[in-house]
């Protein structure tokens, strides 16, 4: 590991004043995933600034009836909260879903959402990686993939972003606030990370030496009604080899308003919008969520390892579509 300073901010100002100072200086939150990666040399920051001690630690009720959820808010706080329980519980679930009960007691939501990927080529470093070392290759194309990307995947990197909570963050339109030492900003989901392209280092539209101070849910009637499932190759602990968060109106049979959100199939949270339009309007059925399923996946470019994924996925819209609708007869 290499050596480095560390430094507790008190305020934000300060956090920044430290992180513009230094250029290798990196945000330290619970350090559940950046820790891990200095262990190993990946990750080689020269200052940590720890941020755990600023003011942005609340969960509030916005004017709009929306929520707003503060960078520090720690996963376990996040998953007890009574109004994200009844407003948003598939973000509940999916961060119950997404550690062990240690894990969530130290990490942030400000972290989660900047966790790298679980990918063996990335962290192992006697192998290329073009997520570490841009140009060196992706050997997981041609060699280790069964758990990889089957959507907006290029030949430059297959890996997948292995966070559940931000999979029900990207059903329900989430913004993302930070603070630069130029001014604030915000960032939909939809925008903060970046496609792989031809560069997969290049990971989030953060601004250099930006903190990220909040997350934004906006007011979302139909999320009261939604849910989070995961599959993972082993019942504890474990990242996801498919999830999906899901939120459904239907109102005398027929969808109203839906919700999707893939993941473990990309390099980011994925959106399924395709399905969610072929679905708003028509019948609530099996048929019709397997049909939606099919018009997002059709898209899938899949690797001999990982096409298991296309039917993982589609049973998992219409496995959950299908309870929805059934509660929502009750």
């Amino acid at each position: 590991m290499r050596e480095f300073g560390y430094e507790r901010a008190s305020d934000v100002p300060g956090a920044l004043a430290l992180l513009g100072a230094e250029p290798d200086a990196r945000v330290l939150g619970g350090g559940t995933n950046l820790v891990d990666l200095m262990k190993t040399g990946v990750e080689r920051p020269g200052l940590l600034v720890d941020v755990r001690e600023l003011p942005l630690d609340r969960i509030e009720v916005t004017d709009d009836g929306g929520l707003r959820i503060g960078a520090t808010v720690t996963n376990s706080d996040l998953a007890v909260d009574p109004e994200v329980r009844r407003r948003y519980p598939a973000l509940a679930e999916a961060v119950l879903a997404g550690a062990s009960g240690q894990l969530r007691n130290m990490a942030t939501v400000g972290g989660n959402l900047l966790q790298r990927t679980r990918c063996g080529y990335f962290a192992d470093l006697s192998k290329p990686c073009n997520k570490r070392e841009p140009g060196s290759g992706c050997p997981a194309v041609t060699g280790e993939h069964h758990n990889h990307a089957i959507l907006g995947a290029t030949e430059h990197c297959v890996a997948v972003h292995p966070s559940d909570m931000g999979v029900a963050l990207a059903a329900f339109d989430a913004v993302v606030s930070y603070e630069t030492a130029e001014g604030t900003g915000e960032l939909p989901l939809a925008d903060f990370y970046l496609a792989v392209g031809s560069t997969p280092h290049l990971e989030t539209a953060l601004p250099s030496g930006a903190l990220i101070t909040a997350i934004t849910l906006p007011p979302a009637p139909v999320a009261a009604h939604s849910r989070y499932r995961k599959v993972r190759e082993r019942a504890s602990y474990a990242f996801a080899i498919g999830s999906i968060a899901a939120a459904l109106d239907v109102r005398d049979g027929v969808v109203h308003e839906v919700r999707l959100a893939f993941g473990a199939v990309a390099s980011r949270p994925w959106r399924a919008r395709a399905a969610e339009q072929a679905l708003t309007g028509g019948p609530a059925t099996a048929e019709a969520f397997a049909a939606a399923a099919d018009a997002e996946l059709a898209a899938a470019q899949t690797l001999p390892d990982n096409g298991y994924k296309v039917t993982l996925m589609r049973n998992l819209v219409v496995a959950l579509l299908t309870e929805l609708t059934e509660e929502a007869s009750r």
